[in-house]
């Protein structure tokens, strides 16, 4: 269910081969347990590599990390992916805050300020807030930060970014987690909120927010996960993929926006389970890599860039 391909990456990942084995093991269908099957035996003939990104030795291989299974109802190729996403988020940004607000029964606001606090942002950080949609994470850091000039936001969807309420001074560039235009050891706090699923390759994308980060710079992580009992899961899903949508044919002004809230509950469904996002961010480099969960379900993956050490 869980895709993990190899050799098709542009970054290279270390890791070491028992985690590899163990991303195998997700991947149930036949013709990819046999591709894992050749990796490994590859991956085992290799002398361990160091990279610069990692505090100890590992396997240097190319991986894709998708951060769920591809959703075919909605698209077939990750070509097809980001064209789909961009289409539904640029459509249903003017209504995206207002549905928001009905799926956290108003509580968003205080919800995402805590789980900042929590990661450790504090006044005068600089902060890199990736996916920022419409500014529903951002607007609590420019408050935490105490200076909106010193927060960024990137995200793909120009229609999300013309529909965003952030403070003014505020900076909004479009772009994507795989490729963020700013330099190395820049920003002393990375924010996402909710974006994850939509991450084409976790490895490229966690690489990237290593080396944007300052030595000792932050990452907060928000996302919704599956809940552990049968019936939380089913109540969750019934809210979002049943309730929601219904209630946005009242108060949308776009048909789009019933369907990105059934796609959102498809995309929690299929992601990859949390275990696995917290060895990407250690294999990308990362360290003290932890994950808080509020109510259950809303998970937040947490973690700091360390000095880089060079190899003996």
């Amino acid at each position: 269910k869980y895709a993990c391909l190899a050799n098709n990456s542009r970054y290279l990942v270390d890791i070491d081969t028992d985690f590899w084995r163990g991303m195998a093991c997700l991947c149930p269908r036949p013709e990819h347990l046999e591709r894992y099957q050749s990796v490994l035996n590859e991956l085992v003939s290799i002398p361990a590599k160091w990279h610069p990104g990692l505090q100890s030795g590992g396997v240097a291989f190319q991986a894709t990390i998708e951060a769920y299974a591809p959703l075919t109802d909605y698209y077939r190729t990750e070509q097809d992916r980001q064209a789909y996403l961009r289409k539904i988020f640029d459509a249903s940004a003017a209504d995206y805050d207002r549905i928001e607000s009905i799926l956290a029964w108003g509580t968003g606001a205080r919800y995402r300020r805590a789980a900042l606090v929590r990661a450790g942002l504090k006044a005068d950080m600089r902060v890199l807030d990736v996916g920022v949609g419409t500014g529903l994470v951002a607007a609590q850091a420019c408050d935490l930060t105490g200076n909106p000039a010193l927060v960024t936001g990137v995200d793909p969807s120009a229609g999300m970014l013309a529909a965003s309420k952030v403070p003014a001074g505020m900076v909004l560039i479009e772009g994507r987690a795989e490729s963020l235009p700013f330099p190395d050891d820049h920003f002393d706090f990375l924010s996402m909120g909710y974006a994850l699923r939509h991450i084409s390759d976790l490895g490229v994308a966690f690489a990237e927010f290593e080396r944007v980060l300052k030595p000792g710079g932050r990452l907060c992580i928000l996302e919704i996960t599956q809940a552990k009992s049968r019936l939380a899961r089913w109540l969750l899903k019934s809210y979002m993929r049943g309730v929601i949508p219904l209630l946005t044919r009242v108060v949308s002004r776009q048909k789009e926006t019933a369907t990105i809230w059934r796609y959102y509950w498809d995309s929690i469904e299929a992601c990859v389970p949390p275990e696995q996002v917290m060895a990407v961010l250690r294999a990308a480099g990362l360290a003290q890599v932890e994950r808080h969960v509020e109510a259950g379900v809303f998970s937040e993956y947490q973690a700091v860039k360390t000095d880089r050490v060079p190899p003996a």
